[in-house]
């Protein structure tokens, strides 16, 4: 409990207190005094709030509302409604405040992963000093039990690393020199040293805490609605409680106490905070429990996006498929060995970070030094070129080939597999072919989400058709494309969004991927969703959703989590207006006094928001 909590908390006591002596004492001057003095403590910063936001001209709103209400109630005579209004009212948003602070506090718990310290090797020794002064290139000392403070690679030592505030994932993760550790994990075993790889203000523990930060200005269409309705509603309800205390007496000839009274009680139900709190907070309860499993969704507006996915197209590798090659055959053409094949192959790939180019440097196996080729230049989609010992190298798919006129043999049909071509100085040199594993929770993704209702699960690939068709079988997806460069992706995910929003205008489509090779096209879809982007920068600012670990499996728990937070909102929407209009309709008809309303209003909000946080303890 804050301290503000604490004093509101304590004038609430006090004033119960007088209300309850106001009771107690014989009717007269000390019990209206008592009831007076239990009203000004009670509302006292109610009455400062509404009329500084009067002079403000922000005159329609809750405190404005509670003193009218009470202020008519004790003008009319009804001191004790009058001070039970405002003591009511008090504790209802005594107990908000102090569900709204527990759901913040409960998140913050959850992302707790801002280091305290850097423990940095300067001249010989290790210096504490606070993680915004160290400078990338140094080295740091992690002890077991102690959080990474920046991102780095590992220079001496392993370790385990605990990721899960992070990922979500409660296994660790080993890690030897030349591994990166992003900053916010724990080191739980080994003694490590760190070379520094970035400033404090650009790692990945910053990072993810201001996208939580963030994530709750960025308001849904729902959310934004319940802020516009509460605009127009609330100097609506005014004018209609204007209207019930005046036509009912001009029109009908009813006595002005009864209607200004059902006029001050339709004022009281009306006010609008159980929507205006308990909405936004079953927003911010989702992106917390998302939070807490490594799912990171960049606001309200994600929520409700997610929410409503029908359409999920994968990109191949490193998504639905581990991104780790192996070379599996190796077929020279005549006047070229295997081990010669390899090696040009293997000397031409060796600047590339394919993924393809590393299982070609891995099978070689030998070391490349710095010298290994010149002259390289790579070509997105089909593959590198280079100079190596004067001879001029091709590496890579049919396009490449036929690029450079180069004629190929016949292929085997139905390989799956990734074939790598070389060229020597204009000569067919031989094929490679390489594979892929899909990971091991792929299948049971794409299995949930058709279980939560997506119609359409799609893969899009620059691979061959029959690789393509391999994995799209094994795993269970509806449709596949196959030999597409990085354009043609885009061009794709076009057709699929007019098919999506054809079928359905609410519909919407997931587009995931790594978030660095598929940035255009995670752009274009109604939702990008980045994966395994636990430290890279390039994935977190891409997608409208980030999923910190390596697996496909966390977009169905994403997509459940967000139509329970929109249930969850909706729920309290319906609810609120439902109770209100009820008891309004019976506060006009003078069935339902001021203390029946205090209690509807204090009630309807303590129970939407007892609603609204169970999207945080969503299991």
């Amino acid at each position: 409990m804050t301290r503000e909590q604490r004093l509101n908390a304590i004038r609430i006591g006090v004033g119960l207190a007088l209300f309850a002596a106001g009771w107690a004492l014989p009717w007269g001057a000390a019990r209206v005094g008592a009831w007076a003095a239990a009203y000004v403590v009670a509302g006292g910063d109610v009455l400062w709030r509404a009329a500084r936001n009067i002079l403000r001209g922000q005159v329609f709103d809750e405190n404005f509302l509670m003193a009218v209400a009470s202020i008519g109630a004790m003008a009319l005579g009804d001191f004790a409604e009058g001070a039970a209004v405002m003591l009511f009212y008090q504790v209802g948003e005594w107990f908000q405040a102090y569900a709204v602070g527990r759901t913040r506090r409960s998140i913050a718990a959850l992302m707790d992963i801002r280091p305290d310290h850097a423990r940095v090797l300067r001249d010989g020794a290790a210096v504490e000093v606070a993680p915004e002064e160290v400078v990338p290139g140094e080295t740091l000392l992690v002890r077991p039990g102690e959080r990474i403070p920046l991102d780095g690679t590992v220079v001496r030592g392993e370790s385990a690393l605990d990721t899960a505030a992070l990922t979500g994932e409660s296994l660790p993760r080993e890690v030897v020199p030349g591994d990166t550790a992003p900053s916010g994990c724990v080191n739980l075993s080994g003694l490590l040293e760190l070379r520094a790889e970035k400033p404090y203000g650009e790692s990945t523990v910053v990072r993810i805490l201001d996208l939580v930060e963030e994530a709750a200005e960025r308001k849904a269409k729902t959310e934004a609605f319940i802020t516009t309705f509460a605009r127009v509603y609330t100097p609506a309800v005014c004018l209609g409680a204007l209207a019930v205390a005046i036509l009912p007496p001009l029109v009908a000839g009813g006595a002005w106490g009864v209607w200004v009274y059902r006029a001050l009680t339709f004022l009281v139900i009306s006010c609008p905070c159980a929507l205006v709190i308990s909405v936004p907070l079953s927003f911010f309860g989702g992106i917390g429990a998302a939070s807490r499993r490594g799912i990171l969704l960049k606001g309200s507006t994600c929520v409700e996006t997610l929410a409503r996915v029908r359409t999920v197209v994968f990109d191949k590798t490193g998504t639905l498929t581990r991104g780790a090659f192996a070379v599996t055959d190796v077929l020279p053409a005549p006047g070229f060995s295997r081990e010669r094949l390899l090696e040009l192959a293997a000397r031409a790939e060796a600047a590339s970070s394919h993924p393809l180019a590393r299982a070609v440097v891995a099978a070689w196996g030998s070391a490349l030094g710095p010298d290994h080729a010149d002259d390289v230049h790579e070509t997105a989609g089909e593959g590198v070129s280079a100079t190596l010992d004067g001879h001029r190298i091709l590496a890579g798919n049919a396009r490449l080939m036929a690029a450079h006129a180069i004629a190929l043999p016949p292929q085997p049909e139905g390989r799956p597999g990734s074939v790598i071509h070389v060229a020597c100085d204009g000569a067919y040199a031989g094929s490679l072919l390489a594979q892929d594993q899909p990971k091991p929770d792929a299948a049971e993704a794409i299995a949930a989400l058709r279980r939560t209702g997506v119609r359409q699960t799609i893969m899009l690939t620059g691979d061959a058709e029959p690789t393509a068709r391999a994995v799209a079988q094994s795993l269970g997806l509806d449709r596949f494309f196959a030999r597409l460069l990085p354009a043609d992706k885009v061009a794709h995910v076009e057709r699929l969004l007019a098919e999506t929003h054809a079928a359905s205008p609410k519909a919407t489509l997931a587009f995931v991927g790594d978030g660095i090779n598929d940035a255009p096209v995670l752009a274009r879809a109604d939702l990008g969703v980045a994966m395994g982007a636990l430290g890279s920068d390039a994935a977190i600012e891409a997608a409208d959703v980030v999923l910190m670990d390596d697996r496909p499996s966390k977009l169905p728990q994403a997509i459940r989590i967000a139509r329970g937070t929109m249930a969850i909102a909706w729920q309290n929407i319906v609810f609120a207006i439902g109770v209100k209009a009820v008891i309004l309709a019976l506060g006009a008809l003078g069935l339902a006094g001021l203390w029946a309303a205090v209690f509807a209003d204090v009630g309807v909000a303590f129970l939407a928001i007892l609603n609204a946080l169970r999207a945080l303890l969503r299991r």
